[in-house]
């Protein structure tokens, strides 16, 4: 399984921006699909996001369309999600999430990173 770190959380004011890092080690990264989830005080767990490590295609939900963007960095195995336009909706935890490519499971995770939009 692949380990991952998050990092970039933070306070911002809506209409902010901020990047959020997830470094990720373990087994080859282009067999994985990776993927950002959030999950905000009395909702369950969101997905969010997903990029296909080996070729880079990438998939969203509608609310964050146009104002998210998830992408990597194969030279530091980093996972990134920039956010743009906050909303204080988007106040969450955020997490990085692998799984093998093919499969249904998202079987690693990061320990999440706290983001909270000020309205």
């Amino acid at each position: 399984q692949a380990q991952l770190v998050e990092s970039g959380g933070g306070l911002v004011q809506a209409g902010g921006s901020l990047r959020l890092s997830c470094a990720a080690s373990g087994r080859a990264l282009s067999r994985y699909t990776m993927g950002w989830f959030r999950q905000a005080p009395g909702k369950e767990r969101e997905f969010v996001a997903r990029i296909s490590w080996i070729d880079g295609i990438t998939y969203y939900i509608d609310s964050v369309k146009g104002r998210f963007t998830i992408s990597r960095d194969n030279a530091k195995n980093t996972l990134y999600l920039q956010m743009n336009s906050l909303k204080a909706e988007d106040t969450a935890v955020y997490y990085c999430a692998a799984r093998p490519n093919g499969e249904v499971v998202w079987g690693s995770w990061g320990q999440g990173t706290q983001v909270t939009v000020s309205s």
